[in-house]
């Protein structure tokens, strides 16, 4: 079976053209977590399948994206961009064209490589109703809970998938990597997250600069989150914490987030951008 390995920021991924993905399709669950499995296979934070049955008129093509627990995913941004790069740049699967609309179960996602290598994802317009996160809140933003005597202020975002984004104050001495390892899982996993959650911890530099640690839902700890990144700006913008366009410093490495909107105006698209690599190829036995 081929393969090829890719990373958006050390974030990676295995991917599958779609005759190998109908191979496994059957029993993809246990697939996924066999190869994704460090030291006993490939290893790596999720699977991507191509889909070239999608209804020409709504996309050009579609994903299938998995975890690393073999459950299924809305959205990954720092995947999409993988899966641009691949299929937009190598495989010319429209020919010259830089972008491409790909159909996910977060809706149509439209990717489009630039001519310095980087990939801008179009990553539609973010989901702020409590309900439709969802998010078990009357508010998405500015909720108190406390776990382990600690409390947290919790911000929620969908970009098509869950998030709640967590702004550690300007006097904090908490280190947020330690936050998210300690405190990310029961997050992840709080009652206010009926689909569960990612989980950010935000270091605010200035109002165009951040840091961002992430635990992510069905995977852990990863050194990238694009979807994160992406609702964490919006959500320090509807705070009055950032500004619309802000430089985010991932363990991984740096995007661009650039997001539009405001209170009074919530429906813009955000873009990312950012690099996407490809780690190696190869055949499984």
């Amino acid at each position: 079976m081929k393969f090829t390995k890719m990373n958006g920021l050390g974030n990676d991924f295995v991917i599958l053209d779609e005759v190998e993905y109908k191979k496994v399709k059957d029993d993809i669950i246990n697939f996924v977590k066999k190869i994704c499995t460090p030291h006993f296979s490939v290893g790596a934070d999720g699977l991507i399948a191509v889909d070239t049955s999608v209804d020409k008129n709504i996309a050009d093509i579609g994903w299938h994206f998995y975890n690393n627990d073999g459950t299924m995913a809305q959205m990954c941004g720092n995947g999409m961009r993988c899966f641009a790069k691949k299929y937009i740049v190598d495989n010319k699967i429209l020919g010259d064209k830089k972008s491409f609309r790909v159909l996910t179960k977060a809706g149509v996602i439209i990717p489009k490589v630039l001519d310095n290598g980087k990939v801008e994802v179009n990553m539609g317009t973010p989901i702020l109703e409590p309900d439709k996160i969802p998010f078990s809140a009357d508010s998405n933003l500015n909720v108190e809970v406390e776990i382990w005597a600690k409390k947290f202020i919790l911000n929620a975002v969908s970009m098509g998938n869950p998030h709640c984004v967590v702004f550690l104050p300007q006097n904090s001495n908490d280190d947020p990597k330690t936050l998210a390892t300690d405190y990310g899982p029961d997050i992840e996993k709080h009652e206010l997250f009926p689909q569960k959650t990612n989980v950010e911890f935000i270091k605010v530099i200035s109002p165009n600069e951040i840091t961002l640690d992430v635990w992510e839902r069905g995977c852990g700890i990863t050194l990238a989150c694009g979807t994160g990144a992406c609702a964490s700006v919006v959500a320090g913008i509807l705070l009055g914490k950032l500004e619309n366009n802000v430089l985010v410093h991932l363990p991984g490495g740096d995007l661009n987030i650039n997001w539009a909107g405001s209170k009074e105006n919530t429906n813009v698209p955000v873009i990312m951008t950012g690099d996407a690599s490809y780690s190696f190829k190869g055949i499984l036995f």
